[in-house]
C-alpha cells in the first residue's frame, strides 16, 4: 500500500508530466508508465482523488464521460 507521500509525489510528477509535454494526464501515466517500466496495477494505487477528478474533467472535455451538472458558484 502506497504511502501519502508517495501519492502525492507521483500526483505532482503527472501533473508537471501532463503541462510540460502538453497531454492529458491519463497520457502521461501511460507515458510515464512506458518511460519506466511501472506496471499500470501500481500507477493505479498511486491515483490521488484530486488526480481523479482531473482525469474525469479531460474525460468529460473529451466526450469519453457524460458530463455531470455543476452547481453555479
Amino acid at each position: 500500500m502506497p504511502t501519502k507521500n508517495e501519492i502525492q509525489e507521483f500526483s505532482d510528477l503527472i501533473n508537471v508530466l501532463a503541462e510540460k509535454e502538453g497531454m492529458s494526464r491519463m497520457d502521461a501515466i501511460v507515458h510515464h508508465c512506458q518511460q519506466t517500466g511501472l506496471e499500470i496495477d501500481v500507477a493505479s494505487t498511486l491515483v490521488s482523488s484530486a488526480l481523479k477528478s482531473k482525469i474525469r474533467e479531460e474525460a468529460q472535455e473529451l466526450n469519453l464521460l457524460k458530463k455531470t451538472a455543476k452547481l453555479p458558484l
